[in-house]
């Protein structure tokens, strides 16, 4: 709301004319005013109602009478209200927590850093400096450690030059209540009390129960222990006590914070000693031998004794034959009856005493003496066969007075006397299948098929079996048997080759015949197909022929009864390429140190091979004490392929495999043997050792203390040249020697001429020797590399 006023205007006669308002907007378009919101008053005074941005702009006055005329201006400028947006929310907090109080107003942009947020409390602005827990930032007032002095009504004013806006929220803060306090005993009567109080203050929860605990000076001095609760609105308690206990009792309060600290203790109060209360619990008979009974109880505990000297009264006789109840004091919480007849149903009841009295009259409860095994075995047992590995066995029930005990159920032990295709029997692992319940049937299953078997049935209980029942035997019949053992496929050539196996382990039946199915499964995604050959039972070996060379195939191999065929077991194979003018190569095998003679040997180039043609010529090791070499030449028209070099210490049995080698690097070394031990040495296509390779070669290494010597020595280029240079010096000397003798010195009349001859020819010949030996040595040497 707006009120404009011409304050200047005098009026001297009714033909005055007063009160002629213009408005001028932002457009610059000057109106009069009108609306029904604007009211003109009689003192010229412009009132505007619930003014709005519109209303913005001049506001001219004019005036005039017959004295002249007078005109005022005013401009009215139009400010967005201050209004908070987000105030401030209740809040319910504990007690040393720490809160928040957030407040959000939107204010006119015109105004600027003119605004601001203010936090009151009780009338008074809070103020960050002046208390450490009251924390002001950007519209937030966040306070540390709340306590209960901080509850109350706090204010945010969201505040401009122009106007203000207001909002409150209450901080309300909970805790556990106090303690209850003047807690007191009255009505003492005998074992009974009451106990009363006055509640403490509960911090904003409503308390909604009391703990009463108690403590006694005897049994447990200084362990406070629960007794009872009441409700929050209740404030005393009647307390029924034991006797023979001196108590003090506290009183804690529970609101929906958690449980208040307990209040200080009452007095002590003693009560008088009586008779007990209740009898043992939780009774058990146990019959761990035939002819015995044992009873055990849970014990009162110390506070339920009621008084001191407390004893049990164990009571015990037949049920239903008419025989008085025998009667024994004991002190423990548990008792054995001897000389009981097995498995026979007993009353049994127990009750406490003390020196006050007897407690009430106890519950009579039944149970059986002690249980003996089974003394008789399952009769009419009977087996039908079902199929190769499962039969079912039925069996009439053991009379209950053979049981000796509850029946625990039924047990089948069975065992495989022999296979039918063995005339001898054994006796097998035997079995054992557990039945509970009073069943008289079950199934056997995992029976081996065309077998003989036996079994017996007994019955038990918790001492143990009965006897078992008269062996009943039964035969499986056949069935399909297992997978052909030791399949290989070996002999690989061109178009053919050769395939071993052995009968399977578990013929389960007589063996009528094998199938054998093979086809191509190069890599293509069609494959071959499926090629048959049926081969009789009494064959382990076949040659397979009109293959075809360099070709991948899948053999499959099934061995069959008269009730059908087993599972197959398969290998993979490839055939060799055409043959070349390189396909066989023949080679030395010298190895230097060895104890085996150097021997000849034949090797195909392409021995089972994989997809890929590898033809080596020459393949051969040679052997040290610590190292071996095996070296090839590839083939004329020989690819780039990979190699691998495998070895392996005959004594550990543990194979090692090289990285891929070219076949174009023709030789790899084997480092790290030790001296004298033969190892098996081979040239493989593939990264895994199995029973196809293109080369293998037993070798072993020399002796370490023969491979120094001869290394050290006769291997070495020095010493060839030291005993060359001997050789040399000698001469020189014997020339010398002779000139001299020839001038008549010092050696005149030592050799004749026949003399010096031979001495020359056997410079020559030692000469000779050196010469030749140490080239042996060397060819020696280099073939040892």
């Amino acid at each position: 709301m707006g009120k404009l006023v011409c304050t200047q205007l005098v009026l001297f006669s009714e033909n005055d004319l007063v009160g002629l308002w213009l408005h001028r907007s932002k457009a610059d378009s000057a109106n009069a005013v009108e609306g029904e919101w604007f009211s003109v008053h009689k003192n010229g005074s412009l009132e505007i109602h619930t003014v709005m941005k519109e209303d913005m702009g001049e506001y001219s006055c004019f005036a005039q009478n017959t004295e002249g005329k007078v005109a005022i201006a005013a401009t009215l400028e139009v400010k967005d209200p201050t209004r908070i947006v987000d105030p401030p929310r209740d809040l319910r907090v504990l007690a040393g927590t720490t809160i928040q109080f957030s407040c959000q107003a939107e204010f006119d942009p015109s105004i600027g850093d003119d605004f601001e947020i203010l936090w009151e409390k009780d009338g008074m602005v809070l103020n960050g400096s002046e208390n450490a827990r009251y924390i002001l930032d950007d519209g937030v007032l966040e306070i540390i450690n709340v306590s209960f002095g901080d509850q109350g009504f706090y204010v945010c004013v969201a505040r401009t030059p122009f106007d203000q806006d207001m909002a409150v929220a209450q901080l309300s803060v909970v805790d556990v209540s106090d303690p209850p306090e003047d807690v007191i005993l009255s009505e003492h009567n005998g074992r009974s009390v009451k106990l009363q109080w006055i509640p403490g203050d509960d911090h904003n929860s409503s308390i909604t129960e009391f703990v009463i605990e108690f403590e006694e000076s005897q049994h447990e001095p200084g362990s406070w222990r629960e007794m009872m609760r009441v409700p929050g609105n209740h404030h005393f308690a009647l307390l029924k006590l034991y006797g023979h206990v001196d108590y003090r009792f506290r009183v804690s309060a529970v609101n929906e914070v958690g449980r208040g600290r307990p209040s200080q203790a009452t007095e002590r109060y003693k009560t008088p000693a009586s008779a007990p209360d209740k009898n043992p619990e939780n009774i058990k008979i146990e019959g761990h031998l035939p002819h015995e009974m044992d009873i055990n109880w849970e014990p009162l505990s110390p506070i339920e004794h009621n008084g001191p000297g407390l004893e049990y009264k164990v009571s015990y006789r037949r049920q239903d034959a008419g025989e008085e109840w025998t009667e024994h004091m004991v002190k423990r919480h548990s008792f054995v009856v001897k000389n009981t007849p097995t498995f026979v149903l007993y009353e049994i009841k127990i009750q406490a005493k003390n020196h006050a009295g007897w407690g009430p009259d106890p519950k009579i409860i039944t149970a059986y003496s002690g249980e003996d095994f089974p003394s008789a075995a399952p009769e009419a047992v009977s087996v039908e066969v079902m199929n190769n590995t499962m039969v079912k066995v039925r069996w009439d029930h053991v009379h209950k007075d053979k049981l000796n005990g509850h029946l625990g159920g039924y047990r089948i032990s069975f065992w495989r006397l022999r296979s039918l295709l063995d005339s001898k029997k054994t006796h097998g692992d035997k079995h054992t299948l557990t039945f509970s319940s009073e069943r008289n049937h079950a199934v056997v299953t995992g029976l081996g098929p065309f077998s003989e078997y036996s079994l017996i049935v007994m019955a038990f209980n918790s001492r143990g079996n009965g006897p078992g029942s008269h062996p009943v035997s039964f035969k499986t019949p056949e069935g399909a048997p297992g997978q052909p053992a030791a399949f290989s496929v070996t002999n690989i050539q061109k178009h053919k080759v050769t395939l071993t196996w052995s009968p399977p382990v578990d013929a389960n039946g007589v063996i009528i015949g094998y199938i054998l199915q093979y086809q191509l499964i190069n890599d293509t995604e069609e494959l071959g197909s499926l090629m048959s050959l049926n081969i009789s039972a009494d064959s382990n070996k076949l040659h397979l022929q009109d293959l075809e060379a360099l070709s991948k195939y899948k053999f499959y191999l099934r061995c069959c009864t008269r009730v059908g065929c087993g599972p197959a077991v398969s290998e993979e194979r490839t055939t060799v390429p055409e043959a070349t003018s390189t396909d066989v190569a023949s080679f030395n095998i010298r190895k230097s140190g060895s104890q085996f003679p150097p021997r000849k040997t034949t090797v195909s180039p392409v021995a089972n091979a994989t997809l890929t043609s590898i033809a080596l010529l020459n393949i051969s090791t040679s052997v040290s004490h610590n190292f071996a070499n095996i070296s090839w030449i590839p083939g004329t028209e020989q690819t780039e392929s990979e190699l691998y070099v495998a070895f392996m210490n005959n004594r550990e049995g543990n194979w090692k495999i090289s990285d891929a080698l070219n076949s174009s690097k023709t030789f790899h070394l084997i480092e790290g043997l030790e001296p004298g031990t033969e190892y098996t040495v081979r040239l493989m296509t593939k990264s895994w050792v199995d029973n196809s390779s293109i080369f293998e070669d037993v070798i072993r290494t020399s002796a370490k203390g023969l491979a120094s010597i001869h290394g050290s020595i006769s291997n070495q280029g020095w010493f060839i040249g030291l005993m060359c240079a001997i050789a040399l010096l000698t001469l020189i000397v014997l020339i010398a020697c002779f000139v001299n003798r020839n001038k008549g010195g010092k050696y005149s009349g030592i050799l004749s001429h026949n003399e010096t001859n031979q001495l020359l020819e056997k410079i020559v010949e030692f000469f000779c020797d050196c010469g030749l030996n140490s080239l042996n040595n060397s060819q020696k040497s280099l073939t040892n590399v």
